[in-house]
């Protein structure tokens, strides 16, 4: 994995702080001008276990802090499936500001945003990856799947294990998908163990 030096400030090695300070002055597209809050994501800088949602929702955008809300609170359940907490893991965004009126993140937003998740995951460097919903999973991999094809389909993000899992919104209107949600956190928690 090779950190986008165009993020680099001065010569300096990139931090976490460095990259937060740098996302927090982000102007490239308009959602700059809608958000309340840069939402740049919070946990462990040294988590074995990174969850990569879409964007901000309007709660988030309130509070400047990934998964927050209902779907904040499937995702912490889910965590805890594994046997860890929110401050065990990392969790961020791929888009770091919120669309209005919580739409899909645009591609170009996408393509703009998407170089700050990947430096993030190159400073945090974690053992598995795990998305939540297409939008990550496409991002990250560069390509346009379903995630009902590709759910729970181990593959890698430059060299680390990454499974994706429905988006915990997604399972808020859709209960009868959850059982599948937990058996995707069994198999985190078994990769975990290797």
């Amino acid at each position: 994995m090779g950190v986008d030096t165009y993020l680099f400030d001065k010569g300096d090695r990139m931090t976490l702080a460095k990259l937060r300070k740098e996302v927090r002055q982000c102007r490239k597209c308009p959602l700059a001008a809608t958000r309340k809050h840069v939402v740049f994501g919070e946990g462990s800088a040294n988590a074995r276990l990174v969850f990569v949602g879409e964007a901000p929702g309007e709660e988030e955008d309130i509070q400047g802090r990934p998964f927050v809300g209902r779907a904040g609170k499937l995702l912490d359940q889910l965590i805890e499936r594994i046997g860890l907490g929110r401050s065990d893991v990392y969790i961020c965004n791929v888009l770091k500001c919120r669309p209005p009126g919580n739409r899909d993140p645009e591609e170009q937003e996408r393509e703009l945003c998407k170089h700050y998740l990947f430096t993030q995951l190159e400073l945090i460097n974690p053992k598995i990856i795990c998305t939540l919903g297409r939008h990550a999973y496409n991002t990250l991999l560069g390509v346009d799947e379903r995630i009902t094809r590709i759910r729970g389909v181990l593959t890698s993000y430059r060299g680390t294990p990454l499974l994706p899992t429905y988006h915990p919104s997604f399972l808020l209107r859709n209960q009868n998908k959850v059982n599948e949600a937990w058996d995707d956190m069994e198999r985190l928690k078994q990769l975990l163990k290797q």
